[in-house]
């Protein structure tokens, strides 16, 4: 016997909101997390940006696993976008940004 159960409208749209978090969020969560690492490697710049990219999996894994363990999709778009504008912002202090 199969118990089926309906999921309301709210729950489908915090699941949808999950997922574009994953997606987007933790697509600007890893650009900018390999740009930083990227500039502050302690190796020749062709390797600096090689083992940036590298890892740029494991952020980029790690942060659509995390966007589904947060307790609300809000904590999950806060926690990504804000992690994200850290990294951009230190990368950016890091690049010295044209005055």
């Amino acid at each position: 016997m199969s118990k089926t159960s309906k999921l309301s409208t709210a729950d489908r749209l915090a699941v949808f909101s999950r997922v574009l978090a994953a997606a987007f969020g933790g697509y600007a969560l890893t650009s900018a997390v390999t740009v930083l690492l990227a500039l502050i490697w302690p190796a020749p710049k062709a390797q600096a940006v090689l083992w940036g990219t590298m890892l740029s999996f494991a952020v980029y894994t790690t942060s659509v696993i995390w966007a589904f363990t947060t307790r609300s999709a809000t904590r999950a778009w806060v926690g990504m976008l804000a992690s994200a504008a850290l990294c951009a912002g230190l990368a950016w202090a890091l690049k010295g940004a044209p005055v």
